[in-house]
Formats: structure tokens, sequence, C-alpha cells
């Protein structure tokens, strides 16, 4: 099972087109939804795919290693599971079968505050090995509270979400009057019952729920009022005044995600951040918004010595991992292909997911002839020579 790659899906390309199918339509709109217009995923893709990598080929060369030291710890691949909130939304238990395969295959999974399941259960699947995405709790008792099950729980790496500013406005999620759980409109009872695997899952699973967050949820909380609860109690925002009490406060290492802007990540240094993930939030925010390699490479040759660079949105690929590592992150993570294996393969999707993505990245580094992840950046064919 370790090693287990189902032949009929080499690409995530393969595994979202049999997810689509398999999934609710108002499910999959979630997933794949962007903000506004979707301009943003579009241009995610298109900045990534836009880089370009030069072989080293009549070289003495003694095969690659793709292991990545990061915060104390060794891990198998250079790249991890972002954080989706809804999980369990997509496809049942999405986030236990998640954080069970990134600990079978040493890689790291980070469980969402609005995660389907609770951080002490995702603890303890993971061993401890998981990471926790933060939103800043405009109630300090609930920031408090949450901070210290986090760290009770044995998380060793915090990090603190700063891109939701506001709700990003969705036309999909819109249309489909989202909510958790989801709405029992006809339409939507008619895309469940169309989905039977993923129906049965979910009666056998029990229906998704924010469970880090039902503790400091008033009881009884109509199914219509969770958004402007999360809008005002959960995630407030998040500039230096809030990350400074968040700082004080984990004494592990902390990671700033959602930043685009160089003098935000000077920002995160001089708090005394541990890394940044470049990131856009996977276009679900700022429709406008910049691609994050681009920032990257400013990023990595300006910060590069001082802070951890890491990358997310827009990765689909050990193309796209090679790519952005080369632009100068030192590790990626990836959030919808792991989802979208789910959907292909239920259980079996997220071992799946990550053995090729790991496979497509070892013939990546044979073919350029890079022996170490953090050579990458040599073998970049810079925009000076296009």
């Amino acid at each position: 099972m370790n090693n287990f790659i189902d032949n009929r899906y080499p690409t995530v390309n393969d595994l979202r087109a049999k997810a689509k199918k398999r999934i609710p339509k108002f499910a999959f709109d979630y997933l794949e939804g962007g903000c506004m217009d979707e301009l943003g995923l579009q241009r995610n893709r298109d900045g990534i795919e836009s880089v370009q990598l030069r072989s080293e080929l009549l070289k003495p060369y003694a095969g690659c290693d793709l292991s990545v030291e990061l915060f104390g710890h060794t891990y198998a691949s250079p790249f991890g599971i972002a954080p989706i909130g809804l999980q369990g939304l997509m496809w049942p238990k999405a986030p236990e079968i998640l954080a069970a395969a990134a600990l079978a295959k040493n890689i790291p999974y980070i469980l969402s505050t609005v995660s389907s399941s609770g951080l002490e259960r995702i603890a303890e699947i993971s061993e401890g090995n998981a990471w926790y995405q933060f939103y800043n709790p405009t109630d300090d008792a609930i920031r408090k509270d949450l901070l210290q099950r986090v760290s009770s729980a044995g998380y060793k790496v915090l990090v603190v979400t700063v891109d939701v500013q506001t709700f990003g406005y969705r036309p999909r999620d819109i249309k489909n009057g989202l909510s958790m759980p989801p709405k029992m409109t006809l339409r939507n009872i008619m895309q469940m019952l169309s989905c039977p695997n993923w129906f049965i899952e979910t009666a056998l699973a029990g229906k998704p729920e924010m469970q880090t967050l039902k503790p400091y949820m008033p009881k009884g909380m109509p199914v219509d009022q969770l958004a402007e609860f999360m809008n005002k109690t959960v995630m407030g925002r998040v500039d230096i005044d809030g990350l400074k009490p968040i700082r004080d406060a984990w004494q592990g290492p902390l990671v700033i995600k959602g930043l685009i802007n160089e003098r935000d990540v000077e920002a995160a240094i001089q708090i005394g951040a541990d890394g940044v993930i470049m990131s856009n939030h996977g276009g679900r925010q700022l429709d406008a918004g910049e691609s994050p390699v681009e920032p990257l490479q400013r990023v990595a040759k300006k910060y590069g010595d001082q802070i951890k660079i890491l990358m997310d949105s827009g990765l689909r690929s050990g193309t796209n991992i090679a790519s952005a590592l080369a632009c100068g992150a030192e590790f990626t993570f990836l959030g919808r292909p792991f989802v979208y294996g789910l959907g292909a393969l239920g259980k079996k999707g997220g071992v799946h997911t990550i053995n090729c993505l790991h496979k497509q990245m070892e013939q990546i580094m044979n073919q350029l002839g890079c022996e170490r992840v953090d050579q990458l950046p040599r073998f970049l064919v810079s925009n000076d020579a296009h």
C-alpha cells in the first residue's frame, strides 16, 4: 500500500477528471472555485508553467536525493499537503486519510482550523507530525485556548494564515448556497444522489462539521449564522499587532502563510517568524493578485538567508514543484491535487497522489542532472535568457 500507484491516473489532471464525476457539484465547485472572475486561478497556472529549466548532462552524476530538512525534521519529499477548509465536505474523512498518508510517506500535512476533523484527532493520527493552520480569533480567550490545545496536542509548527482579510467573493459558492453542513435543497440532494460512493461514505462518516471550532460555537446556532460567526469570531484581521501575541505565545516554529509583498516578508522577519509561505490562497481571495512564483524569486534572493521561504498556489505536478524550488522556494505545498486523489480513489488517493508527485520529481531531477533539491536554482532559465 505504501508504494501504491493506480496506473489509470498518472497525473493530477487524470485524478481531477475522475473526482469531478464522484464529488457532488456544490462540493467540487468549492474546491475548484476562485474569486470573482477566476482570473487569478489561470494566472497562477500561467506563472508556474512559464518557468523553464535547463539540463546539465555531461558531468558526473550520482543520482538524486529528494529529502529536505525543515524545522528540525527531514522530509522524504520537497512538498507537503496544504490546508483546505471543509475537506470532509469534498470527501468523507478527508483530513484523516490525508494525515495518515502524509505520515506514511513522511511529508507534512497542514490541518486547517476550519477542518471537518478535530485537531486532537489529527494529532493522534499523524503521531505529532502534522502542522496546524491558524486564523487569528478576535476573541482573546478563544485564541489562547486554541493555541493551548494545539500545543498540548503536540503540533510542532504553527502556520498563521494572513490573507483572508475578508471572505472571498466566490460566485460558484454563492450560486450553490454553500454552507456547512450543506443545505438540503432539491438541487443539492440530486447532486448527492448522483454520486453514490460519496453519498454512502458520507452517510457512514456522519455529516461534516467544523469539529475543532465546535466548543466555541453558541449552542443551537442556526446554519445560516455560521458565516457571520466565522467572520466576527474566528477570522480576525491579521497584521503585525495581531501576530505579535501569537509569536509570544507559540514556542515552536512560526510560519506566516499568504504573503506576496516583499515588505510583508521583511516585517515577518522582524517579528521573529521562522518561515513564510508565498501564496495567494490558491487564487481564492484576490482575482487580480500576482502569481506567487514571480515575487518568490525576488524574496528568495533578498531574504533567503534570513527566513525559510516556502510556496503554494497553482502547483499541480512534479514539474511545477521543481519549478517553484528552482525559483527559490525551499519547500512547497499543494492542496487541490490531494483532494482530487481522494475523489478519484477514496482511501487510496492520498498515498497514490504523493507517490505520483514523488516519482515525477525523481524523473525531473534525473533528467536535469540535479542531485539535491537545494541545487535546483542553478538549473533555472532566467528571465533574461528568454
